[in-house]
This record gives C-alpha cells, structure tokens and sequence, in this order.
C-alpha cells in the first residue's frame, strides 16, 4: 500500500498552512534546498529497530516530503495543476517520485532552465523519500497509518479558494453515482440526518490514503441515520476513463459509500471548480445546509477527526430541529 503523501501548497483565504516559511528570498534558496537534501540524506539513512522508531521516522520523512514541496509551491501548483487525469493511482508498486518526475517532463516547456532543475531535484529527493517509506511499511506494517498532520492536503485543479459568504446552502445537483443510478441533491440530504462529503480526486495520494477512514466512518454514522458520499472531481460530465479509475481505487479501498459525479456547468459543478485544495470535507444537515467551516485536508489526524464529529454532532442536532 501506497503512503500517504503530505503535498502541502499556499490555501490563503483558507488559512489550510502557514506558509511565511515559503517567503524566503531567493539568494538563500540554494543554501535552503542543500539544506534540504542534506536532511534527506540523513534521514534516508536512518534504519529503525523497532515500528515505534519506524513510526517516528515515517513521519520525519512525510514532514521533509511536505517541505521540499512547500519551498517552492507557486511550481509545485503548476506540476499539480498539470497531472494527467488519465494517469491512475500509484497503487502498482510504482513509486510517487516517478509520477512527479513523468508529469514534470510533460510540462518542461513552462519551466526556465532553472525551474525545471528545482522541480527536478525536489521530484528526485521526494523519490528517495518514498522508496525509504516503502521499506519501512514492508519491515514494520502498520508504522504509517497514523499522518503527522492531516490539516495537509494537495491543490486543486485551476481552483481559487471558496469564500466564507458563500458556505450556507449545498449546491443543488442532478446527478448520478459511479454505476449510473441517478441522485439527486434534493433527496440525498433530506433522507439523511447528517451527510459528509468528500471531495477528492484519483492521483491525490492524500485523498486516497482517506477512503478507509471514510468508510469507517460511513460505518459509523449508518447507525446515527447519516452517510458519506465522495464526490470525484476527475468523474464530473460522467467522465468513463475516469469512473473505471475511481471505482477500480474505491474497490482495493473496500469503499461501500456512494460516489456520485454531475454535470461540471451545475451549481455543484461550479462550487467544486471552486475548490482549492484536496482532500476537502464537508458536513451537511438534513435540510441541505452547509455546517461550520470545511475540513481541508486528510480526516485522519487527531485534530482534524475532532473538528469533523463537532460538525456532524451539529449537523445532526440540526436535523432534530
């Protein structure tokens, strides 16, 4: 199994990291990214006896990922901007490194010379990250379930973030789920006394790394009368490649919850064009309201699990009403 991939970029209005760090001026980047290799170099060399130091380094590791990422993340959005949709979820052993490394080369052209060697080099240490992660989840199974921080998460597509003014209703949608039985916006919330949505998307590893979690919730709010439903924003116009993508990835996840797509020019087409980062998790009530802020980023996190049950507590108290 793939690890979860912290890809942290600038989410201003939606305050998802602070990234002041990322101001560094540009005479001291060389020094930075040295710097940077160097920490690599050191942890990549580290071999744990026990999962609990393998654990601790798992998250090290994930942490220098984050920050290779978020030293140049006006890029990074360019190369994230840019992926293939076509491309499927690094679920076959291939590392992520490589994927970053293919959807740099088919971007070169955007790039000055010395861009491309920033991407290059960053793309080359985060694939000498993920094979040091593999080895550790293959010797100690189990030592990265746990993210160091789930408030992280991976742009969106030509996304801008969505104002506060407009968090109030759930955008209206015709639409259908993956294996083509209609849903409606109109019956999905009201037959449900709390419904999660998440918005994700197949090459997100974040994303991906979620949809146990989010089948176990889904699990859990069963018995409250609530539900999760996904919603892939690479599915919408009912996108057939992309569909066989999700649903294969949804399968090897043991996801039983609904995904559904819509029509990308629907209200709820636009609202997700809206969308900055992902993952990004919703909480709707019963009546189709919005409830509280969104959860940007993974649910995995303590804290973040934390803010998403304070929502659905809310929205179920809604519903009563």
């Amino acid at each position: 199994m793939k690890t979860t991939k912290i890809l942290t970029l600038l989410t201003a209005l939606m305050m998802l990291l602070s990234f002041a760090a990322c101001g560094t001026a540009k005479g001291n980047t060389t020094n930075t990214t040295a710097n940077k290799k160097s920490e690599t170099a050191m942890l990549t060399a580290v071999n744990p006896k026990t999962k609990d130091e393998a654990a601790d380094l798992h998250q090290k590791l994930m942490a220098q990922e984050n920050a290779i990422l978020s030293e140049n993340s006006a890029l990074w959005e360019k190369v994230f901007a840019s992926a293939d949709k076509g491309m499927a979820m690094n679920e076959d052993g291939k590392n992520y490194g490589d994927f970053l490394l293919k959807t740099i080369d088919g971007i070169k052209d955007q790039f000055s010379a010395d861009e491309l060697k920033l991407l290059n080099k960053g793309a080359e240490e985060i694939k000498e990250i993920e094979g040091k992660l593999t080895v550790l989840e293959q010797k100690f199974p189990g030592c990265g379930e746990k993210p160091s921080d789930g408030d992280m998460s991976v742009p969106a597509e030509n996304g801008k973030p969505i104002e506060k003014d407009n968090l109030m209703k759930f955008p209206t949608f015709d639409g259908k789920d993956l294996d083509g039985n209609e849903v409606k916006s109109s019956t999905l919330f009201a037959k449900n006394t709390v419904t999660v949505v998440n918005f994700w998307f197949t090459t997100c590893n974040p994303c991906v790394e979620e949809l146990a979690d989010l089948e176990a919730l889904n699990k859990q709010l069963a018995e409250k009368g609530g539900a999760v439903v996904g919603i892939n924003s690479f599915t919408l116009d009912g996108d057939k490649t992309a569909i066989s993508d999700a649903k294969n990835i949804l399968a090897k996840k043991g996801v039983t919850y609904k995904n559904i797509w819509f029509d990308s020019k629907s209200k709820a087409g636009e609202f997700t064009s809206g969308l900055y980062s992902y993952p990004t998790t919703y909480v709707v009530d019963k009546n189709g309201n919005i409830v509280g802020e969104p959860i940007v980023g993974a649910i995995t996190s303590e804290k973040q699990s934390e803010k998403l049950q304070k929502l659905i507590d809310q929205a179920i108290a809604n519903s009563k009403n």
